[in-house]
């Protein structure tokens, strides 16, 4: 497909398959995505949605470079940087928070000395308190999932890839990191955001797809999207 001039991120005719093996239950080629093509411009914010193992996690995993595709390409604007933002992805267990969010930060194109700026906002803004300087693997989900979330916002990555991140943790963190990402949305920061909470993919997001048996099943502007989707669960339901 022909790209767009601001463009920073495309996905284009991309599959995703995987064997599994005679021992496995399920024995057999497995299509996780099948010709998923889309384009994500610079400052917009992307919802995607979807139920449980349509593709999402996977999209974003692909965007994130974390994966290859089976067939097709994914094209990232050369100089940008990206970051997933998932639980339990990412951190090394042995180390500390300090010491991961400094690894984040300059896997993410940071400086070391510009990095070690950041930590005590990063500290402050997540707050962790002292487990900052604890090993991660001592971490609840909702911990790792604040550490990631505040390291990805405040080193000002050029696109953040946010599975889930944020329905985990407690009412207070979510909505302060809710209020942080709308401020964040009002500037030039580029989002793509996988949620089950399809309420919350309405009320941050420029434009929505909904992913279905690992194809997109309908995209466009997000109340018809999420319209579409709840016309199919609750047909799912009463059927």
């Amino acid at each position: 497909m022909s790209r767009q001039s601001d463009a920073i991120l495309e996905l284009d005719g991309v599959y995703l398959n995987y064997s599994a093996g005679k021992n496995h239950f399920s024995e057999g080629v497995h299509h996780v995505l099948e010709d998923v093509s889309l384009t994500l411009t610079e400052g917009e914010t992307l919802g995607v949605i979807g139920r449980n193992g349509c593709g999402k996690t996977t999209i974003l995993r692909l965007m994130g470079g974390i994966i290859a595709p089976t067939k097709g390409s994914v094209w990232q604007r050369p100089g940008t940087a990206s970051a997933l933002l998932s639980i339990g992805l990412g951190f090394r267990g042995d180390l500390s928070g300090r010491d991961n969010a400094l690894l984040s930060a300059m896997m993410q194109g940071a400086s070391r000395r510009h990095a070690m700026s950041f930590l005590e906002e990063i500290k402050e803004f997540s707050e962790l308190g002292e487990s900052f300087e604890e090993p991660v693997k001592t971490y609840s989900s909702g911990m790792r999932s604040r550490l990631g979330f505040t390291t990805a916002l405040i080193t000002h990555v050029d696109i953040l890839l946010i599975d889930e991140v944020l329905s985990v943790g407690d009412a207070h963190f979510k909505n302060k990191a809710e209020r942080a990402m709308r401020e964040r949305l009002s500037g030039d920061q580029t989002v793509v955001f996988v949620s089950h909470a399809d309420k919350q993919i309405e009320s941050l997001c420029d434009r929505a797809i909904w992913i279905n048996n690992g194809r997109i099943a309908c995209g466009g502007e997000t109340s018809e999207v999420v319209s579409a989707y709840r016309e199919s669960i609750e047909k799912s339901n009463n059927g």
